[in-house]
């Protein structure tokens, strides 16, 4: 019998599971939490996520990718280990796992992503471009001799990348993406208000009221956290518009690395970009007016994938499919 085939995408924030012939079976943050008694590993996923912030000092609750990449080698190998084994059974045959890495990775980090996937209990793994497995997934004609601009903001990077014939033409990547959004607006409240909040709150404020460009009616929302100089519990009530001022500088950032790709395409791709517009894909993408935001900076039509979120982890496992096709793209030594 045929082993499974798997795509990964080994998010900073979330890991999400495709099956060929299944589709997503798994979507769960990349959080674990261990016990620094016994070092032992006490919960995977969204089991860790709730216990962010809220546990003993016994107990660590970490993210061992950073930026798209491994931080920690052994918690990482750890945690593939479970979402593999939770969409394989002991009695199947090792599954071909594709996993999708940051363009710009180092070999180092692409030898210890590929390593920790044969560790965990794969039998073959190819690494794919993250922009490359958001354009399979997105459905666009990366088959064709024309260029196709893909915008993926994740949670630890965001990379633009033109894509023509399964390869990848000119791609930029900055370090900055989804958490720096949280970290700018919970440094934002503090300044502004004194009140120290946590990484879930600041992102529940990007999520309700977060937006790239400011709001014709301002939204608002009442925020909990603690006084930084009282030391007590305390309610604020922050605006749309102030979270638009938060967010500028890392915005700021992103759409400078678009444009650097922008500036590095052949004509004729650029060419077909101006036609077409480009894709926006990963968690990112769903900040309200992103795409309107990019379009504002570089004068290019920019749309939102169907499912940004997925488009990762959807190409990467239809980068199995055409494993002969993207041979040049793919990684596997």
């Amino acid at each position: 019998m045929f082993g499974k085939q798997i795509g990964i995408d080994l998010g900073t924030v979330n890991v999400i599971v495709y099956v060929r012939g299944k589709g997503i079976v798994l979507n769960e943050p990349s959080v674990v939490a261990i016990s620094l008694v016994d070092n032992r590993i006490l919960a995977v996923g969204s089991e860790a996520h709730a216990m962010l912030g809220r546990t003993p000092e016994t107990i660590e609750v970490s993210r061992p990718m950073r930026d798209g990449v491994i931080a920690d080698y052994v918690v990482t190998e750890a945690m593939l280990r479970y979402f593999i084994s939770k969409v394989c059974s002991r009695f199947e045959r090792r599954p071909e796992v594709m996993i999708s890495v940051p363009v710009g990775v180092t070999s180092v980090e692409s030898r210890a992503v590929r390593d920790a996937a044969i560790q965990a209990g794969a039998r073959t793994a190819y690494l794919i471009p993250e922009p490359l497995a958001a354009a399979l997934g997105a459905d666009l004609p990366i088959d064709t001799p024309t260029g196709n601009m893909i915008v993926d903001i994740g949670g630890g990077s965001a990379e633009a990348a033109v894509i023509s014939m399964y390869g990848v033409v000119v791609a930029d990547s900055v370090r900055i993406a989804g958490n720096n959004f949280d970290e700018a607006i919970a440094a934002y409240v503090r300044r502004k208000y004194n009140l120290i909040i946590g990484e879930h709150t600041a992102e529940q404020i990007k999520v309700t009221v977060g937006s790239a460009l400011p709001l014709e009616d301002d939204i608002t929302m009442e925020v909990r956290g603690r006084d930084q100089v009282a030391g007590l519990p305390r309610i604020i009530t922050v605006a749309s518009s102030e979270i638009t001022e938060a967010l500028a500088e890392p915005l700021a950032m992103i759409a400078s690395t678009v444009k650097a790709v922008l500036e590095k395409t052949p004509p004729e791709l650029a060419s077909d970009i101006i036609d077409r517009g480009m894709v926006m894909a990963g968690g990112g993408a769903l900040l309200r007016n992103m795409d309107r935001f990019l379009t504002k900076e570089t004068g290019v039509p920019c749309h939102v994938a169907e499912n940004p979120v997925l488009c990762t982890s959807l190409g990467a496992g239809r980068g199995l499919e055409h494993l002969q096709l993207l041979r040049r793209a793919v990684e596997n030594t």
